[in-house]
């Protein structure tokens, strides 16, 4: 019952988490409408600071503490962690606050870093701060969500953590839309006022998420009381013992969360200033970061997403294969999980990238169509190493390795910081795209490399894989090149209503060539048999006849 009840909350967990980004990618189709590009990279200037601070506030919390929970809770101990819940409160109240006041006090240091408003046709330093102080408020609730949600994931109860991050996002995205619209079409006011009050959105959104929390706990304090008092075990751990245990669990888990917000914030302190100092404008230097750093950047989440949560379903299993000694079985979980990640993000980032200029003026219109599809271009291919980097990491903590996963993000985080500025120079705004390929190939080379030491992984299989679904993905290519172009070359003129028409048939005709040369070659079947039954039926069938 116990395994059940984890599954079931797992599922719901993931699901989840899924809502809350298809509702944090939508949003910004409405939101850019309203604000522009401009806006977009106003609103990331305040917001990736803002990312990284809490999760240096936060340390991974959520899962550690429910890690740290879980492990006493099976011990007959529930006195120690309700201890650590009711201190970690406490103690995560205050790094909150810190991280508010460094950000709040920091945001007029930080926005010259950001960009050189002295021609004052882009936004201003005067914005760039605002909009720091307005999100940095959030810092100091969102801690302590982290330590409710981690509190109850320890009991295997995923549903508080589920509906809270839904809740939470919902009344994020409601304010921000709602109080961006009233500010700009209402009262005719300035962007920068706008999207100041969007990042606020953030603290409004933690409290509608801590309402629900504690909606659960004043519904549940009785049950978690009766199991504390029939605790069997107290182990009587030392605050320092237990924060001790805790970090231990956390930093690992706080340092692969932080890979993309740190990327980003190197790009964030050197895109516009590289790019205004070898002569470009300001306002068009904005509107390549906002595209960047939160448009395009969108996007391309999308497939990595899906390719995780499919994935990272067998990581647990992976531990028990690596601690139980089962050789045979870690070596076909890990090859499943290479498989499914290459066959779903290796013809999805190409599809993006085929498709970049149709995909970028259907979603968020035709004003910076040029530039949108130009850095999707280019860019839409990372969501594979997003997604191998994620998968890579998440194995190594399966194997107790998790050490290697931090130093790869470290040494991809010095690569990717000693070549943005050269290749941003060299390169113009695509620069900044490939110091990020550059990164992420160099952490790739040390998880894969650690995965294969540690988990005695050979990848002679993998790569003929990755070549065979590479193949399909080059026809599936040509194909949709092929309807791009007869497409745009028929159309007298291109609305946004004919980039959809592109978009769907050329997405349309790549699903049916790639799946159906997957089908043909049973590729399909041997990657998702477990998961589509009517792949491993037919499979079935045909080795029957042969």
């Amino acid at each position: 019952m116990s395994d059940q009840k984890l599954l079931r909350g797992t599922m719901l967990l993931t699901a989840a988490t899924m809502i809350s980004k298809v509702l944090g990618l939508i949003y910004i189709f409405p939101f850019t409408a309203i604000v522009g590009s401009t806006g977009v990279a106003l609103y990331n200037y305040g917001y990736l600071p803002y990312m990284v601070l809490l999760s240096l506030a936060t340390l991974g919390v959520p899962l550690a503490i429910s890690k740290f929970v879980s492990k006493y809770h099976t011990l007959g101990d529930y006195r120690t962690g309700h201890r650590l819940f009711k201190s970690g409160i406490i103690v995560l109240s205050i790094t909150g606050c810190v991280a508010f006041l460094l950000l709040f006090l920091s945001a007029p240091s930080l926005a010259p870093l950001i960009v050189d408003s002295s021609d004052l046709r882009g936004n201003t330093h005067d914005d760039i701060v605002f909009t720091i102080r307005m999100v940095s408020i959030a810092l100091i609730i969102v801690p302590i969500m982290a330590v409710i949600r981690g509190y109850f994931q320890g009991f295997q109860s995923m549903g508080p953590t589920a509906v809270s991050q839904v809740i939470e996002q919902l009344v994020r995205i409601f304010f921000i839309l709602v109080v961006t619209f009233f500010i700009i079409q209402v009262m005719n006011g300035e962007v920068g006022t706008a999207v100041g009050f969007a990042t606020f959105g953030a603290f409004t959104g933690a409290i509608g998420g801590l309402i629900i929390l504690v909606m659960y706990w004043f519904k549940r304090r009785r049950f978690i009381y009766e199991q504390i008092d029939k605790s069997t075990v107290d182990h009587q751990l030392s605050y320092k013992e237990m924060y001790k245990e805790l970090i231990a669990y956390a930093l690992p888990l706080s340092f692969v969360g932080l890979a993309l917000p740190l990327y980003q914030i190197i790009d964030l302190f050197t895109f516009n200033h590289t790019l205004m100092a070898n002569g470009m404008d300001q306002v068009v230097s904005e509107t390549y970061f906002g595209v960047f750093s939160g448009t395009a950047h969108k996007i391309i989440l999308i497939p990595m997403a899906l390719a995780t949560a499919l994935s990272v379903t067998l990581i647990p299993t992976i531990t028990k294969s690596y601690t139980s000694g089962d050789q045979q079985t870690l070596q076909k979980q890990i090859t499943q999980t290479f498989q499914i990640i290459l066959f779903l993000t290796i013809p999805a980032a190409v599809g993006l990238s085929v498709l970049s200029y149709s995909v970028f003026g259907s979603l968020y219109g035709l004003e910076d169509l040029e530039i949108g599809g130009y850095i999707l271009r280019y860019y839409a291919p990372i969501t594979l190493f997003f997604a191998l980097f994620a998968v890579t990491a998440a194995i190594l903590q399966g194997l107790n390795k998790q050490k290697y996963a931090v130093i790869a993000l470290a040494v991809g985080l010095f690569v990717k910081l000693l070549t943005t500025q050269v290749l941003l120079s060299w390169l113009g705004p695509i620069g900044g795209v490939f110091a990020t390929y550059l990164g992420y190939i160099t952490s790739l080379a040390v998880t894969i490399t650690a995965i294969g030491k540690y988990a005695q992984f050979h990848y002679g299989f993998i790569m003929k894989r990755a070549l065979l679904i590479s193949i399909f993905s080059f026809i599936m290519a040509i194909g949709v090149i092929v309807i791009n172009l007869g497409m745009r070359q028929m159309l007298e003129e291109l609305t946004r209503l004919a980039e959809w028409g592109i978009l769907l048939l050329g997405t349309g005709v790549g699903f049916v060539i790639f799946m159906f040369l997957s089908y043909r070659s049973h590729l399909a079947g041997q990657v998702l048999g477990n998961r589509f039954r009517f792949l491993k039926r037919e499979k079935a069938k045909q080795q029957q006849g042969n």
